[in-house]
């Protein structure tokens, strides 16, 4: 199954794979140095460096898998009268008269954005498909939550902007 992700995000993916491969030298020098101060039972540079080799290591592992499973949306082609993944979406939560304003994207690139969640959240599965004006009831920890979807907007890539 493939995951929406922007260009943007994508981009920062394959940036971030592509550094951590390039510091691939500087943590072996760094372990290389630190095995020739002796004893590695008791050296803690030692310890370190190969923890964070192991921790760069599993990084790269999980980039270089999920980059395939990534489908890049072309965001000049979202604008729909129903939620999908790229659009911004006004709730109006029922029990608490408060609004809160979502914007839908991939798992990989919600940090980019503020206020943005993850299309696999609880919220954004209860919005997909949906209109301004649906009601949805949301399962959260303090029980359900009751929205009505008062405003739809698709802010295209002006959205990783400020």
């Amino acid at each position: 199954m493939s995951t929406p992700i922007s260009r943007k995000g994508f981009n920062l993916l394959l940036e971030e794979l592509e550094q951590l491969k390039k510091n691939r030298p500087v943590i072996a020098k760094i372990i290389q140095e630190a095995r020739e101060e002796g004893d590695l039972s008791e050296n803690a540079a030692y310890d370190a460096a190969r923890e964070r080799q192991g921790l760069q290591e599993a990084r790269i592992n999980y980039l270089e898998s999920r980059l395939p499973l990534l489908n890049v949306v072309d965001f000049s082609r979202l604008n729909s009268e129903k939620i999908t993944y790229g659009a911004k979406v006004t709730l109006h939560d029922q029990d608490t008269e408060e609004e809160k304003s979502y914007t839908l994207l991939g798992p990989d690139e919600t940090g980019l954005v503020k206020g943005a969640i993850s299309v696999e959240s609880p919220v954004a599965r209860a919005l997909l498909g949906r209109e301004v004006g649906d009601e949805i009831v949301v399962d959260a920890p303090r029980g359900k939550i009751y929205y009505e979807i008062t405003a739809l907007s698709f802010p295209g890539e002006a959205m990783f902007e400020g």
